[in-house]
């Protein structure tokens, strides 16, 4: 036969036979660098092609006797370079996936990665998504149905997050963000792919004594109410015969405010009444609600009003038998933690709280011991054994149950968080 028909004749013999190695030097290569990131060198994937090839071509020598003839040696030769060109290519694949495929793959981390790339916005450079609140909103089971305003305010308010967020902490994020812009009872948030939530919300129940601190008391006193008093903030209430400091959990007074700020306020306990007395008609056309800004605090409007403080008990009887006081904002200064959060984003950095679980890593264990920064690549910021100590050392001992707030990259705050919390 002919030099040509033979080198393809080896062509044949070279795919039939290399098929077996070449899937063996693939998986080897594969799992080798998966587990133990070592690539197999290149001599011992020629020796085991060649060994397993042989074995093939032994085979089929004894099927066909003119494949052991001398006249086919250019096929035999042409087999044997097919074959390790197969194994070789199959071997740097497989290699390449096993560097390739993830260390440690939970149902978690796939759920994280579900957020469609369609309904992310981009705005100066980062990535945005803006959740929108698809059919009705839902009443929770064992509370009472929530008011027509709260479900419009759902429904018609603008919820923009950040899009790197993964959808059970865009979850958390949203529902949390609910219940402290509306005060809701309770929230069960459920956001797919495409960023459409399904919310179901409780009204709130025993707003004001839910807000009082435990040992306090709720004491409400007349005064002239600052503009812009909302709840959380810190005022001194001065009488004759008292002067008393305490953070505000309720707030109203009989300004009216300004045009076209917010022109149609939501009533809420820390909010102002309208007047009575304005007169809301129109001089023809169809009339319209502008609909409340869920984003918005509500603020009081200054003027004439009751402020109500949650105080010790001695202070707040003493406070009960005075008619008016004086009522004066106190600064909170600079929130530092504010700088520290914009300060962690910058470097790429995320915090978490976890908790030690019981027979893992860092049970029974300092953090020196368990080598955390070394072995995880985070860092602990606090830690509460029996109370809680920031910025703690590695003899900081830890045991099933503590807390720790912990600092690093995300992936690393989840291998953190699957294999010692």
């Amino acid at each position: 036969m002919s030099l040509p028909v033979e080198i393809v004749f080896g062509v044949y013999l070279g795919v039939i036979t290399g098929i077996v190695p070449a899937l063996v030097a693939g998986t080897l290569g594969f799992v080798f660098k998966y587990v133990t990131d070592v690539t197999i060198p290149g001599l011992g994937v020629v020796v085991l092609s060649l060994a397993i090839a042989g074995v093939n071509g032994g085979l089929l020598a004894l099927n066909d006797e003119t494949i052991r003839s001398s006249e086919r040696a250019p096929a035999i030769l042409t087999a044997i370079v097919v074959v390790l060109m197969l194994s070789m290519y199959a071997h740097a694949q497989g290699d390449r996936l096993g560097a390739s495929v993830p260390k440690r793959i939970s149902l978690r981390q796939l759920r994280d990665r579900t957020l469609s790339t369609d309904v992310i916005e981009l705005v100066g450079g980062r990535g945005r998504v803006s959740v929108e609140v698809a059919g009705e909103v839902n009443d929770m089971e064992g509370y009472p149905p929530l008011p027509a305003d709260t479900r419009r305010a759902i429904l018609d308010g603008d919820w923009t997050f950040p899009a790197d967020l993964p959808l059970a902490e865009l979850e958390d994020r949203f529902a949390e963000r609910l219940q402290t812009e509306l005060d809701l009872a309770d929230v069960a948030v459920r956001i797919d792919e495409q960023a459409r939530a399904t919310v179901a919300a409780a009204p709130p129940t025993g707003a004001l004594s839910k807000r009082v601190p435990a040992g306090k008391r709720a004491v409400s006193v007349s005064a002239l109410v600052p503009t812009g008093i909302a709840r959380g903030d810190v005022v001194r209430v001065i009488t004759p015969d008292l002067d008393a400091e305490g953070a505000v959990i309720a707030a109203r007074s009989s300004g009216k405010p300004e045009p076209g700020a917010a022109a149609a306020a939501k009533p809420a306990p820390a909010g102002d009444d309208p007047d009575p007395d304005d007169d809301a008609r129109t001089d023809g056309g169809e009339e319209t609600v502008a609909a409340p800004p869920a984003a918005t605090a509500p603020t009081t409007t200054g003027g004439e009003g009751r402020v109500t403080l949650a105080l010790d008990r001695s202070e707040a009887t003493a406070l009960l038998r005075a008619d008016r006081g004086r009522v004066l904002v106190l600064s909170r200064g600079t929130r530092r933690e504010y700088e520290l959060t914009a300060l962690l984003r910058r470097a790429g950095k995320r915090f978490r709280r976890v908790s030690v679980v019981a027979g893992g890593p860092l049970d029974g264990h300092t953090i020196g011991e368990a080598e955390v920064r070394e072995a995880y690549d985070v860092a602990v910021l606090a830690a509460r054994h029996e109370s809680w100590t920031i910025a703690p050392d590695g003899s900081q001992s830890l045991s099933a149950g503590d807390d720790l707030f912990v600092v690093g990259s995300r992936d690393a705050l989840d291998r953190f968080a699957e294999v010692a919390a």
